[in-house]
């Protein structure tokens, strides 16, 4: 194996901490030694050991001569477990490949530059881009102290999210239905509107095995959430936030009785102020939201420039109707005035097509 291959593997790893580990990062380590794996590990969960220390105390070996991979610069500042770079350094890895720098302002460089003052060889950015990839959440949170937030929809190839009756299940195939519960269970929380509250009733779970769930936040400006609706009745499967502008607190208590948590903030443009939310829910470690509104909550979301990323899956389907489109509100008056987005990645989902593309 080379060190791209050594450095897929350290990323598989850290795959496998998807869903656990937030705020943190997805991380992954291989400890290499004449040719032989004789360490690895991943970051398991929020507040355990890190993934070097996990692949170190997985040797059973010396590791004088050996070589570690990493897919993020060890972390040097004290939190919930000790630096990394300590461990490495009393280990007596001679050599450490790394794929990201870690952008959190208590790294940024000093990790590296600590190991390499203590004679260590540090090479950098070995598979970059795909260990980028891995934790583009975690490094939008880290800098702007704000969620993440992926747009997501699934519309037919004429662009409707829903039969002229107002019917949805379901558009695209089950493939398609399984990857938005991977989503799920990779995201903190997932966001909607009272509108799909009313409309559809849903649970917002994650259905997959041993499988997280989110957060559930309904953006409901004037508490019109049925007291009967599941994201209410289900409060002790998964925890449900209300936002909302009703400060009014008889009409809070019970949504607190039947076990939700409420959250007053102001108005701005006849809903919620989406901007302050995000800061707020950032304050709380809500590292990422799964956004899966109705067309008004994704104008309204656009419009207040949370949205970092857009998926839209894509069934081979034509439903007809004027109606039904993944994204309401006023719309733009000019294709100049469009919210531009990058190339997009695509991705055949089974039987549906996934577009990804972040907003630029």
């Amino acid at each position: 194996m080379n060190d791209i291959e050594y450095m897929r593997l350290a990323i598989r790893l850290a795959k496998q901490g998807c869903g656990w580990v937030n705020p943190n990062p997805m991380v992954g380590a291989v400890i290499v030694k004449e040719g032989r794996i004789i360490g690895q590990g991943y970051h398991k969960k929020y507040g355990e050991l890190h993934a070097e220390r996990n692949a170190l105390e997985s040797c059973t070996e010396a590791l004088s001569g050996a070589t570690l991979y990493v897919t993020l610069e060890p972390c040097c500042h004290y939190g919930k477990t000790q630096p990394c770079t300590k461990a490495i350094i009393e280990s007596g890895i001679h050599r450490i490949l790394i794929g990201s720098p870690d952008s959190n302002p208590l790294v940024a460089g000093k990790g590296i530059e600590i190991l390499r003052s203590h004679g260590i060889d540090v090479i950098e950015n070995i598979a970059r881009a795909e260990c980028d990839k891995l934790n583009e959440s975690f490094f939008h949170y880290i800098q702007e102290e704000t969620p993440y937030v992926v747009m997501k929809y699934a519309m037919t190839m004429d662009g409707k999210i829903a039969t002229r009756t107002g019917k949805s299940k379901w558009i695209t195939g089950p493939e398609a239905q399984r990857r938005v519960h991977e989503d799920r269970h990779r995201y903190s929380a997932i966001m909607v509107g009272i509108g799909t509250v009313i409309d559809d009733d849903p649970m917002l779970t994650c259905r997959l095995e041993n499988g997280r769930n989110p957060m559930r936040i309904i953006c409901d400006t004037f508490l019109r959430t049925p007291l009967k609706a599941k994201l209410v009745t289900t409060t002790r499967n998964a925890q449900t936030l209300i936002a909302t502008a009703v400060t009014d607190k008889s009409k809070h208590q019970p949504y607190l009785d039947a076990g939700c948590e409420i959250m007053v903030l102001p108005q701005k443009d006849n809903h919620i102020d989406l901007t302050i939310l995000m800061k707020k829910l950032g304050e709380r470690k809500i590292d990422s939201i799964l956004l899966e509104g109705g067309g008004t909550l994704n104008w309204s979301a656009l419009q207040s420039g949370i949205v970092n990323k857009v998926q839209a899956y894509i069934a081979a389907k034509l439903f007809g109707g004027s109606r039904m489109s993944p994204i309401k509100g006023l719309g733009v008056e000019d294709p100049k005035e469009a919210f531009l987005l990058s190339k997009p990645v695509i991705t055949i989902v089974g039987e549906d097509i996934l577009l990804e593309s972040e907003v630029i």
